[in-house]
């Protein structure tokens, strides 16, 4: 574990945002981290004209971006008092600042939506695109979820499934959570009723033996559970499974996706999952390595 490494989260001033803040600020004491507080701005780039109005205390667009970081920090110190708190104020789009400070650093949390997004969309442009360039986990916030609920994660043995899988571990043996290994088979069926051919069932209860013994290699003492899945749409069954869950972990990527994307499941999960989600990314696969844990720890 390198000391350097933060949680680094988003802020913008929006409800997405504090929840954001809070969630964070509650990981970072978890894990013994500190918290990186960042907003961007764009004025910079319109106008020089940053300072105060002559005559008028508190005006000015500089002064209106550090009231909002320093809004953020009293929103973690609402839920974390004692925390190391990094604040920075960047210049550029949020997608891009926040990509770039990724780098090297633990995870990265913003809120589902920031202001400015279009109302009736459940998650924004900038999550989207951080979900596809990030250079670590990245957890897109909506809701707190079910605090007692399990730490459900997505599997279906591709590489990326793999760093869901190890972040999964992580988060459910740092909260005492149990673990909900989900393999989802496309029913061809009618009403999603059809049955899996005997070799798509071997291979499913492959990929699931493979994940479950991975994970009591991570974790040895969290509960696990696993579970094969029959679905028409199964993204739609991952969104179902998040109703109760505490966070949703799934890979960037899946078996057959395009590379350079993020996956449709992933992609469809951010848009309609009911709480939290983390889409586990380490830059590239090569990076991590197939066969790497490179997980979140436990302390």
């Amino acid at each position: 574990m390198q000391a350097e490494q933060r949680i680094v989260v988003g802020f913008d001033g929006s409800d997405e945002a504090r929840l954001a803040v809070r969630w964070a600020a509650n990981l970072a004491v978890a894990e013994g981290r500190g918290l990186h507080l960042v907003h961007c701005w764009l004025w910079p780039l319109f106008t020089h004209d940053l300072g105060p109005v002559e005559g008028v205390a508190g005006s000015g667009l500089r002064h209106s971006a550090e009231a909002i970081i320093e809004d953020g920090v009293a929103e973690a110190r609402t839920v974390a008092p004692a925390l190391d708190i990094k604040t920075s104020l960047v210049t550029g789009s949020a997608s891009y600042v926040l990509e770039e400070i990724s780098r090297q650093q633990r995870m990265l949390v913003v809120g589902s939506r920031g202001i400015g997004g279009f109302l009736g969309l459940l998650v924004g442009s900038v999550s989207l695109q951080l979900a596809v360039t990030a250079k670590c986990p990245v957890a897109v916030l909506r809701s707190a979820g079910n605090t007692n609920g399990p730490v459900v994660v997505g599997v279906d043995g591709s590489a990326e499934s793999n760093m869901a899988l190890d972040d999964a571990c992580g988060l459910a043996g740092l909260w005492d959570a149990p673990l909900k290994i989900l393999h989802v088979q496309k029913s061809m069926g009618r009403f999603g009723r059809g049955k899996l051919t005997a070799d798509a069932e071997t291979e499913a209860k492959a990929i699931l033996d493979d994940a479950v013994s991975r994970a009591r290699a991570h974790a040895a003492d969290v509960p696990v559970q696993e579970e094969l899945v029959l679905k028409t749409s199964p993204p739609g069954a991952l969104v179902e499974a998040s109703q109760n869950a505490r966070i949703l972990v799934v890979g960037a990527k899946g078996k057959g996706e395009f590379a350079g994307n993020v996956g449709s499941t992933a992609h469809a999960v951010l848009h309609h999952a009911a709480g939290p989600v983390l889409v586990s990314r380490r830059g590239t696969v090569g990076e991590a390595g197939e066969g790497g844990s490179g997980g979140l720890p436990r302390s």
